[in-house]
């Protein structure tokens, strides 16, 4: 890299606009969306999708919602002219969503593109070509006059044959491609040429896509151009302004954002941010972003992870764990002190004490677009006790006590820092288990019995004791009182029992109680243990022994 980038490269300049506007206003409404996955996301695939993929890829957009459709660049091949045709000989598309085509301003080009509409019920024909002083002179080695005679000749040539579509409910849409790195006055007289050619109105609008072809500013000037073009361009209550934002700086979502600030209507982007280079605008986070604001974007992501297995099948791209809203991961929390405030922020919200959602680290509730609770605690070596916590009761229903939990988080966490990796919930339950349920040495039961008289209890129990079967009787206030007593009078070293948590488990274990019991010696030390049984009383016992054999 050089010292002195300067010498090579030089900042964006900066739109002379001082009364912006944009800064101050907030969205209160989606935008118009306009797939561009099968012709902008398709032509960026190393192996482009077949008609198959294509169909396949179209039924989804169009169940999410999606009413314009880029589907293609017919005139391109034949693969796209057959599926353009395809889509409308078989009556594939619904009678609310409109087929749009791209073309550059050539004439062949254009009269293939007329020929793959035959038929259409609805069709917006995008005429493009670029217009930046870098592609005026190394593409195309033309001045902006003759580079605004070719837009002005495409139109002329579309107009002209517009009659063949007859029956067609043809809308036209026009493009000055490379739009971010064009003169904006130069911007504004090459669309107000074409504009002059198809002759818009407030009633039949045309719409004017301005493309963040090349990311080559920072947002907030991409705004300002937007803002500019809104405020200066002939006949804008004839027009619908279109944003087409790749990612090049990662701020295409931003621009977007922005953008539509600045008074764009229409958004033009990919699922999950499909696109050459670095990608285009990725219309899922755009549209969750509003969702979460409270504004509902218009597309269903409701079933978000079957979206992404229909789009990583087809286009053979793999969305990100880390993406935002439809990545594996992005709803998900390894750290103790995230996994914490997300348990009891989710406790908060399902006792329905609050009716907006504010649960810490979570901006929207994973279940609206079809995540489960599951997903969103997952234990490793970083995770603390909330987790393992969460995790125990939202599978299983072990609900540890408190103090428990900072008990035997710590002694999980070292398992698990010594696996080296993430942890399944049935390998948590099977370390709860082994450390107290399972804990049967030195002393282990085979059978009690209590009963009482006058709040006094006597109790029978068979135990074993390093191997040896042993029969103790004790009294007390209640089973667990007597059977402690007969442990003392057994010879064991005087304890009591301070904290007792039961409840019934989950389905699936044969609806077996399971009970925490912290037991104090003299001394003052404390341990927990665990019984699980079908029987209530014996669960009980079984977890003083658990207690009483961690504690030696």
């Amino acid at each position: 890299m050089l010292k002195n980038p300067q010498t090579k490269y030089r900042p964006f300049p900066p739109v002379n606009l001082p009364d912006r506007r944009w800064p101050s206003r907030v969205l209160t409404q989606p935008p118009i969306w306009c797939s561009v996955d099968l012709r902008d996301g398709n032509q960026a695939l190393a192996v482009p999708m077949n008609v198959a993929q294509k169909l396949e890829l179209f039924q989804t957009l169009v169940k999410v919602g999606f009413r314009e459709i880029e589907v293609g660049f017919p005139s391109a091949s034949n693969t796209e002219f057959a599926f353009n045709r395809r889509l409308i000989e078989e009556n594939r598309i619904p009678e609310n969503v409109t087929l749009q085509v791209l073309v550059q301003a050539r004439e062949d080009l254009i009269e293939r593109t007329i020929q793959s509409l035959m038929g259409a019920k609805k069709a917006i024909i995008h005429l493009y070509n670029s217009t930046s002083p870098a592609q005026r002179r190394v593409v195309f080695g033309k001045s902006k006059d003759e580079v605004k005679a070719i837009a002005v000749q495409g139109a002329k040539w579309i107009r002209e044959r517009l009659h063949r579509l007859e029956g067609t409910d043809v809308r036209l849409q026009y493009s000055p491609e490379s739009f971010s790195a064009t003169e904006l006055e130069f911007s504004k007289e090459i669309s107000e040429a074409v504009m002059e050619v198809w002759q818009p109105t407030p009633e039949r609008k045309m719409i004017l896509n301005l493309p963040d072809t090349v990311e080559v500013a920072m947002p907030n000037v991409h705004a300002d151009q937007i803002e500019w073009i809104c405020r200066n361009i002939a006949n804008r209550d004839s027009l619908l302004i279109s944003l087409h934002t790749h990612n090049d700086r990662c701020t295409g979502v931003a621009a977007t954002e922005m953008g539509l600030l600045a008074g764009a209507d229409r958004v033009e982007g990919t699922l999950f941010g499909n696109g050459e280079r670095t990608g285009n605008l990725d219309l899922v986070t755009v549209a969750l972003n509003l969702y979460m604001h409270g504004i509902y974007p218009g597309l269903d992501f409701s079933d978000l992870s079957g979206i992404r297995e229909v789009y990583e099948r087809c286009t053979g791209l793999t969305v990100p764990p880390r993406h935002p809203y439809a990545g594996e991961l992005v709803f998900t929390a390894f750290s103790g002190s995230h996994q914490d405030a997300i348990k009891k922020g989710l406790t908060e919200w399902e006792t329905g004490s609050r009716t907006q959602w504010d649960v810490p680290y979570l901006t929207i509730d994973p279940a609206d677009i079809g995540r489960e609770y599951r997903e969103v605690i997952r234990v490793n070596s970083q995770s603390g006790k909330g987790g393992v916590a969460y995790l125990l009761e939202s599978e299983f229903g072990i609900e540890l006590p408190k103090d428990m939990q900072r008990e035997f988080g710590p002694i999980a966490n070292d398992i698990v820092d010594a696996l080296g990796r993430e942890v399944r919930g049935e390998e948590l339950k099977a370390m709860l288990w082994q450390e107290y349920v399972d804990r049967i040495e030195p002393w282990s039961l085979i059978d009690f019995h209590a009963d009482g008289k006058d709040g006094v209890f006597e109790c029978r129990a068979s135990v074993v004791r390093s191997g040896q079967a042993r029969v103790l009787v004790g009294q007390g206030n209640g089973p667990i009182a007597a059977f402690v007593s007969a442990l003392i009078q057994a010879g064991v070293s005087r304890f009591e029992v301070v904290n007792f948590k039961q409840h019934s488990l989950s389905s699936g274990e044969d609806a077996s109680a399971i009970t925490y019991i912290q037991i104090a010696s003299a001394e003052g030390k404390t341990r927990w243990g665990a019984g699980v049984d079908t029987h209530i009383e014996l669960a009980s016992i079984k977890a003083v022994l658990s207690a009483l054999n961690r504690s030696i």
